[in-house]
This record gives structure tokens, C-alpha cells and sequence, in this order.
């Protein structure tokens, strides 16, 4: 199957890879397995060593790391700027914490000391997108390095050169060999991975059926498992909000990376006494979004990452509309080069379309109306998915009424849902299991160890 690199502008291939053969997956996995217990046993001043020589790498490479993503996935060139410095930032969080996340902690007992450790596990497998090529594989790595742990990334099958240069900011950074290793192997050949003894554990961002898959194979093997399986997040505007700061952020939102983001608002859940103002003025600002090249200064909508995601969304959208959807804005396929969606909008959404009830990967906002905060919350939860959500009201009943009832992994108000390494991000039902970034993510591959001294 291999790798290959395909501009989205252009729909032409600028570099292709080869799978690594099972005697280059044995020697990968011989080398992890080698390096675990001496990175396990190194400190953490040692490991963060590396971690924080690894962020300034990012920092100062910021550009063409950038110019990178942009072109082999289509960022806006200052989106995939701002990706790297993320990167950067949850590099240097976890190297300045991790010590004091993972410190013995003690517990008071009938014994006559007590206490918990949190030790590596040893080599972790990432299964990592293409969405945020950089961003996804730092947040797993950085945590999982700090640890203790060893890390072996199987990148998506489009960005390998985004893989590449990842696996050469740990180089240069001086992890010792085996501490970081990239994994060009094929979707066929990822339960191999899982089922090798020397994998300790895995973390996947992906679709649900990949998720399901990888739950079940490390399932087989009595293997933990961190799953971020997208979302079809609910953004609620009820009458005492600033709709013009929700209109903004609404378009932000949905339009980030093109529209390709899991936390994205994706259902607009709108009070019907503000309804007409709210749609205007959202038609408005998604009108104004300037599509084209994600290189171009100025550009806010690149195109999407590949021809069948772009088909895929189109699909989603032309069923909806054929369900009884109205187009307010775009909703057509541009003819010409690439991969392009134009930014677009759907009112009069009925239920059991897929604006409904699927997750739409790309710039295409969903408008509900709905007649109290009761209703909105229904329709919020009314999903398999629950990862994020959020709540535009300055209503302080409605706000706790809200964080309450939404069955959502985060629950952002009057604010747009995004990841921080500070706190811990995931979802509930089909969005995933498990946590990543904050402590709980650092601790999800550990050995929580009970020491008891009589």
C-alpha cells in the first residue's frame, strides 16, 4: 500500500514511501524494546532534556514545518503555523510537570505507610491522523516520553512526511535510539503490532470503526487502550448571548483546519427568538471566507485533505438537502484542480439526515431552531457522539443547567471547544475512551502501583 504525499491543491503527488517490511517492524520493535528500561530508569530532568530541546526545535523550524503541513494536508499556512507552537508549548508543559503528576502520592492506611507510584508502562503505540499531523503526535508523545515510556507512531498514510520530520525532531533532540520511532506499516498490518508482546499499550485518533477495531484487537490482548473517535459537537445560543461573538466564533470553529477538526461546531443549536438574526448573520461571515491555496496570505478555507473526503462530505450534504435541508450558503462541488468545499450553511436540517445525525468533516455549519434551553440539551445529546460542547447564554440558570446535562467529554461556555494541555481531553459513548493531555493523560499508561509497609 505504502505512503504517498498528495498536494490537495493540485491533486499531485510530490513523494511517496515505501511500508516497512516485517524484518524492519521486528528490528523497530527489537530496538523500543531495547530502549524502554533505560529511558524508564533515566530521570526526569534527563528525559526533559530532550523533551524541551525537542520544543525548541519546533520553534525554531516553525516555518517549514508549516509550509509542510500545509502542503501535504492543506492548512492555512498561519493555522499550521499556530500548530507547531502548540505543539511546542505541550512539550514544555509536560516537561516542567510531569515529575510533579507522577510523584508518589501518599495514602493514610492501617498500615504503617501507604502510598501509590506511577511507573511506565514501556513501549506505546500511536495510530495517529492526518488532520493535525504535528499537534496529534506531540500530545501522545510528549506525555508518553516523560513517562517513562517508549514511543512507536503508526502515522496516517498521507502525511509521511510530516511523520518523517517528526521523527527528526526527536532525533536531533537527542532521544536515544528506540525512544521514538516512526512506523510506516499498513492498516493490515497494524493488529500485528498490537498483538506483539513487546506493545504494551495503545492510543488511537481515528473514525469509530478504526477505533472499534483497535479497542478489540487490544482487547484480545489484555492491552489498555486511549481512543479519540470524533464528534458531532452541539454549539447552544440562547437569547441572553452575544450573537455576534457567537456568530464569529461559530465560523471559526467550524471552519478551523478547513473544517477537518473532531471538536468542531458542527450542529448550531439556535433559540427561535434569535434564529433569523443568528442564520443572517452566520450566512454572512461564512460568505465572507476567502477560499484557495492554504499557502496564500490571506487564505481562510483551504481545500480538503483528499478527493474522497471532499466526495464523502459532498455526499453527506446532497443527501441532506435531497431529505429537505435548505442550502443558505454553497453546498455545491467547484469544478477544477483540487480538492476544494466551499464554506456553506444548512437551515430547516430535518431529523435522520446525515446534518443531523453524522459527523460532517468539512466547512459546512448546521443550523437547528429550537424553543427552549430543554429542547436545545435534547437535541445536544440526541448523538452517539459526546465529545465536545458548548453553551453561548449569560444566564447563570441555563449554565448550570447546561454543564449538568450535556453528556459531552468538555463543556466550553461562551468560548469555543479546543484541547489544552493543561486539561484532560476525550469524549464519552462512541467518541472514545480514556483521556489524553492534562494529568489524567499522562497516568493513562502507567502501572498504578499500591505500596504497602506494614
Amino acid at each position: 500500500m505504502g505512503f504517498e504525499s498528495i498536494d490537495p491543491v493540485t491533486g499531485r503527488s510530490f513523494g511517496s514511501y515505501p511500508s516497512m517490511t516485517s524484518s524492519e517492524i521486528e528490528i523497530a520493535f527489537e530496538t523500543a524494546a531495547l530502549a524502554a528500561p533505560r529511558w524508564r530508569n533515566s530521570t526526569f530532568d534527563a528525559r526533559a532534556s530532550v523533551v524541551l530541546d525537542a520544543a525548541r526545535l519546533l520553534e525554531a523550524d516553525q516555518l517549514s514545518l508549516a509550509s509542510l503541513m500545509s502542503r501535504e494536508m492543506g492548512k492555512p499556512f498561519r493555522e499550521a503555523v499556530a500548530e507547531v507552537k502548540k505543539s511546542a508549548w505541550c512539550l514544555r508543559f509536560y516537561a516542567e510537570h510531569s515529575a510533579s503528576m507522577l510523584a508518589d502520592e501518599q495514602v493514610d492506611s492501617d498500615a504503617t505507610r501507604s502510598w501509590v507510584r506511577y511507573q511506565p508502562l514501556g513501549a506505546v503505540l500511536g495510530v495517529m491522523p492526518w488532520n493535525f499531523p504535528l499537534w496529534q503526535v506531540f500530545r501522545f508523545a510528549g506525555p508518553a516520553l516523560m513517562a517513562g515510556n517508549v514511543a512507536l507512531v503508526k502515522h496516517a498514510p498521507s502525511v509521511p512526511q510530516c511523520a518523517l520530520a517528526i521523527s527528526e525532531v526527536f532525533r536531533r533532540a537527542g532521544a536515544p535510539r528506540g525512544v521514538y520511532t516512526n512506523l510506516f506499516v499498513d492498516v493490515e498490518d497494524v493488529a500485528g503490532v498490537i498483538a506483539d508482546a513487546r506493545i504494551r499499550g495503545v492510543a488511537l485518533t481515528g473514525s469509530v470503526p478504526a477505533g472499534a477495531a483497535v479497542a478489540s484487537q487490544a482487547g484480545a490482548h489484555i492491552k489498555p487502550v486511549v481512543l479519540e473517535l470524533g464528534g458531532s459537537d452541539p454549539f447552544i445560543v440562547m437569547p441572553s448571548a452575544d450573537v455576534d461573538a457567537a456568530v464569529k466564533t461559530a465560523v471559526t470553529s467550524r471552519c478551523l483546519n478547513n473544517g477537518q477538526s473532531c471538536i468542531a461546531a458542527k450542529r448550531l443549536i439556535v433559540h427561535e427568538s434569535i434564529a433569523d438574526t443568528f442564520t443572517t448573520k452566520l450566512v454572512a461571515a461564512m460568505d465572507a471566507l476567502v477560499v484557495g491555496d492554504p499557502m496564500d496570505e490571506g487564505v481562510d478555507v483551504g481545500p480538503l485533505a483528499s478527493e474522497s473526503l471532499r466526495d464523502a462530505l459532498a455526499a453527506q450534504v446532497e443527501a441532506s438537502v435531497a431529505a429537505g435541508a435548505t442550502a443558505a450558503l454553497g453546498c455545491k462541488t467547484p469544478r477544477g484542480p483540487g480538492f476544494f468545499y466551499p464554506p456553506s450553511v444548512l437551515t430547516n436540517v430535518p431529523a435522520g439526515c446525515p446534518a443531523a445525525t453524522e459527523e460532517l468533516f468539512g466547512p459546512v455549519a448546521s443550523v437547528f431552531v429550537v424553543s427552549d434551553l430543554d429542547a436545545a440539551l435534547t437535541m445536544a445529546n440526541d448523538t452517539r457522539f459526546g465529545l465536545g460542547a458548548s453553551i453561548w447564554t449569560h444566564d447563570d440558570r441555563e449554565r448550570r443547567t447546561a454543564i449538568d446535562r450535556l453528556d459531552a467529554g468538555a463543556v466550553f461556555v461562551n468560548s469555543m471547544v479546543k484541547s489544552d494541555p493543561r486539561l484532560p481531553f476525550g469524549g464519552t459513548k462512541t467518541s472514545g475512551l480514556g483521556r489524553e493531555l492534562g494529568r489524567d493523560g499522562i497516568r493513562a499508561f502507567m502501572n498504578i502501583k499500591t505500596v504497602w509497609v506494614a
